[in-house]
């Protein structure tokens, strides 16, 4: 009878955890999963006869804020890289996500992917209205190259061409608000790097994305001059959020490091967050951005009030 009632016990306790477990699946896989509406490959532009388009994702309850998010990796991108699931955090906060795409590299040069995404900004401000945001408060993320592009329109967004004929160009590609992952700040100074050539030029494995020109010495330090975040810092920067794994040999932790010290100086809001012992990327990644939509929410939303 003993025998029998351990037996039980045995089951139950099985099935019990087996429950647990499913319920906690079942948990997470809803929470990823938002209700969502969404409207793919929106043109916002065009590059070497190609398409440029963007994901415009809204929330079942949006509370009128946007955040851009840049999908690129190793400044290679395209439509089918963005899954909803990756902002869930951002979407259960309200969020409107939009999913900017590029032209990768080498067909298109990283200045050339830095114009389009401002153009990609530039868009979703002029339709504002359409997709239901406030086109004064756009925040930016990304991770890695996404993360190097988002600090650029940080650094760099700003007021567009008032006469252009197209009046999308005429509007302004700065950001309010930044929280990236492990962004690449400095290309003249790539420290300890596995990219690092040692010889002060361009990334390794990415000669070919910043041009022919970027071989020759002296144009390469102005290509990656313009290039670099940390030279564009001003006291008007946007507040700017970093995760960063201290294991990192892509991106070391340096680059943000040096970007703070520098935000720092110039008077400008930022924090660092150190994954310590984490590489180029985490499996608990995805959770993180639940502080990416605290931060945006302390940053963008509280001016709802004023």
């Amino acid at each position: 009878m003993k025998i029998r009632r351990i037996v039980r016990i045995g089951l139950l306790t099985l099935l019990a955890v087996e429950a647990v477990a499913g319920i906690a699946a079942g948990g997470l896989w809803w929470y990823f999963h938002p209700r969502v509406e969404r409207v793919d490959r929106i043109v916002y532009t065009h590059r070497h006869g190609h398409e440029l388009t963007f994901d415009w994702v809204r929330p079942a309850k949006p509370n009128g804020l946007g955040v851009a998010v840049m999908v690129s990796g190793g400044w290679r991108s395209g439509p089918d890289d963005f899954h909803a699931w990756m902002v869930a955090p951002l979407l259960r906060r309200g969020y409107t996500i939009f999913a900017v795409s590029h032209l990768s590299q080498p067909q298109a040069s990283v200045m050339e992917i830095v114009e389009d995404v401002n153009r990609g900004v530039r868009f979703i401000r002029h339709h504002a209205k359409e997709y239901g945001i406030d086109r004064n408060r756009i925040g930016v993320t990304g991770g890695s190259a996404g993360g190097h592009l988002s600090l650029m329109l940080a650094t760099r967004g700003g007021p567009g061409t008032p006469d252009a004929n197209d009046p999308v160009d005429r509007e302004s590609s700065a950001v309010q608000a930044a929280a990236v992952f492990f962004p690449v700040t400095d290309l003249l100074n790539l420290g300890h790097s596995t990219e690092n050539p040692s010889d002060g030029g361009p990334p390794k494995s990415f000669v070919e994305a910043f041009g022919p020109q970027s071989k020759e010495p002296a144009v390469w330090k102005q290509i990656g001059r313009d290039l670099s975040p940390i030279y564009h810092v001003t006291a008007q920067l946007p507040p700017v959020l970093i995760f960063h794994g201290d294991a990192d040999t892509l991106v070391p932790l340096e680059q943000s490091e040096r970007f703070v010290a520098r935000v720092r100086e110039a008077g400008g809001t930022v924090k660092l967050v150190i994954r310590h012992g984490q590489q180029h990327g985490w499996l608990t990644m995805f959770w993180d951005i639940r502080q990416f939509a605290d931060w945006f929410d302390e940053r963008l939303r509280p001016q709802l009030r004023t």
